[in-house]
């Protein structure tokens, strides 16, 4: 019989019992040294990446509290010093600018009907190209797989002569149009790669409980790929609110977005930076509110498949 004490273990093995040796508790501190260490050492990196990353962002804010005399006369990091210089004069004036106004809600305009129409036609096609069986899906899903390797600019003048020919140029619906085409090849590919992941058995049992196709779509998929339609939300309004090329070719001064208003206001010789400051923060700032709003959905849209 063996008697263990808490300053010694022992393994008994037969008639005799050898005390089995205690790890030693220098190897447990260094160990967790070392743990605290390489953590600390990564979240310090991380934090000098990312005061790197907001560097130009606070630049630009300093910036667009300053006139346009004193952005002249010496950098932004000159507002440190002198905070006396900062106002909101400039975001007054830009407000009280009836263009910029224009063309912001123009941008909310053009990029909300796209985001939504975008996301409720590749949900659609997504479950249709993943889960029914109709004619020709094969040979259609390989079509819109191609479509994703045409760039853009082949199809602006062809567009844009259609657009003409229908009323549609320099209007808003036709630059919503247009982005809904070009975004839904994407849009599809990735819902219908993620609905094609979901178990059929589920599927197979909503059916047999006399689900139809809409129901099971409206209750049971929408729901589990909200984390990829999230995804698929952010990337699809971020890529509308900064567009600009699509912008300039399609719409004219009365539905110009913000990033064409912008360039307008550049100067012959040099930049209107008391405009052009306020304005690039406030078109820079809806993006990032959007994305922080939906962070969660997006980090699991972008993680989903990784781990079975």
């Amino acid at each position: 019989m063996t008697v263990t004490t808490p300053d010694e273990r022992t393994v008994a093995q037969g008639p005799a019992a050898v005390p089995a040796p205690r790890r030693s508790t220098s190897r447990r501190s260094g160990g967790r040294l070392g743990r605290w260490l390489g953590s600390s050492l990564v979240q310090a990196f991380l934090v000098v990446v990312g005061l790197i990353w907001l560097t130009p962002l606070a630049g630009l804010f300093l910036s667009s509290l300053r006139s346009a005399q004193e952005n002249a006369s010496g950098g932004w990091w000159t507002a440190l010093t002198s905070p006396a210089q900062l106002s909101f004069d400039n975001y007054t004036a830009l407000l009280g600018n009836a263009g910029m106004t224009q063309a912001f809600w123009n941008t909310v305009l053009i990029s909300v009907p796209t985001t939504a129409l975008v996301v409720v036609i590749a949900a659609l096609a997504g479950y249709a190209f993943a889960w029914l069986d109709f004619p020709g899906r094969e040979p259609l899903f390989l079509l819109v797989v191609a479509l994703l390797v045409v760039p853009v600019q082949i199809g602006l003048l062809p567009v844009a002569k259609l657009f003409g020919q229908l009323g549609l140029f320099g209007t808003i619906p036709g630059v919503v149009l247009f982005h809904v085409a070009y975004g839904l090849p994407f849009a599809i590919f990735l819902l219908r790669n993620y609905f094609a992941e979901m178990p059929r058995e589920m599927l197979e049992a909503a059916r047999m409980d006399g689900g139809t196709e809409w129901r099971i779509f409206i209750r049971l998929v929408l729901p589990v790929g909200r984390p990829a339609i999230a995804s698929l939300a952010i990337f699809q309004f971020l890529w509308v609110w900064n567009d600009m090329l699509v912008a300039l070719l399609f719409a004219d001064s009365s539905s110009q977005p913000l990033t064409v208003e912008l360039q307008s206001q550049i100067r012959q010789f040099g930049s209107n930076i008391d405009v052009l400051a306020p304005g690039a923060f406030l078109s820079l700032i809806v993006p990032v509110v959007v994305f922080f709003a939906f962070q969660r959905h997006f980090v699991q849209g972008v993680m989903a498949g990784s781990v079975k």
